[in-house]
């Protein structure tokens, strides 16, 4: 992922340090998180109760705040798109959790004040950052199909806008090498009209999972 400029509780024993991360390259670096989530026990073993969200649009312009690598003071920035982990909480009164390496809030925050603090929903921005989609994938479908060979990282001369991470590039069970761009391709004719028993079904088989609104987000997951 990449920045553009812009005109305007802990749950867990894991620490954000001990956490794969690599500047810009937030896909995998939830990929890796997602594995950590479940080897440590954080999460279910086979990571049923995680979900790794990409976030943007049709214009690849979402503004999102608290992000580390904003040079602000409320941290707002405005990526191409940005993807986290949603940790599906069940009974109690334990909240949704969001995992977000790139985020100054608690790692991780609870949904609803991740969406409060750093969506911002209710927030006026300029119409063209008002559309921010939410592509939700199964966890356990996207560490067996995810693949990025980093193509997207690179200038029409073939030099790196980022420096990569140093392993190799993540290839899917398939053996396919790239298919980013798929989970990328948002549009708001994609997003469900209502997050009913069909879409919250369906986030469990579609390869590519669901697209919402951020209307949607907190509903989505208190009916999974």
């Amino acid at each position: 992922m990449t920045t553009q400029n812009l005109e305007l509780s802990s749950s867990s024993n894991l620490d954000v340090s001990q956490f794969q991360h690599t500047p810009y390259y937030c896909e995998e670096n939830v990929f890796f998180l997602c594995k950590k989530l479940c080897e440590s026990g954080t999460a279910d073993a086979k990571g049923s109760d995680l979900f790794v969200v990409f976030i943007s649009n049709e214009k690849k312009q979402i503004p999102l705040w608290h992000q580390k690598a904003s040079n602000r003071a409320d941290g707002v920035i405005l990526w191409d798109y940005h993807v986290i982990c949603i940790q599906k909480k069940n009974g109690g009164d334990s909240p949704h959790l969001v995992w977000d390496l790139d985020s100054s809030l608690p790692f991780p925050s609870p949904l609803d004040l991740y969406i409060s603090e750093t969506i911002r929903p209710s927030f006026q921005l300029f119409s063209e950052y008002q559309s921010r989609f939410f592509r939700i994938v199964h966890a356990p479908v996207f560490l067996q199909t995810f693949a990025s060979d980093r193509r997207h990282m690179k200038d029409s001369v073939g030099n790196w806008i980022a420096e990569p991470p140093a392993y190799d590039p993540i290839v899917a069970e398939d053996g396919m090498v790239h298919n980013l761009n798929e989970y990328l391709d948002i549009h708001a004719s994609d997003v469900a009209e209502n997050a009913g028993v069909d879409l919250t079904s369906a986030v469990f088989s579609e390869k590519l999972g669901v697209v919402i609104s951020h209307s949607q987000l907190e509903g989505f997951f208190s009916q999974i």
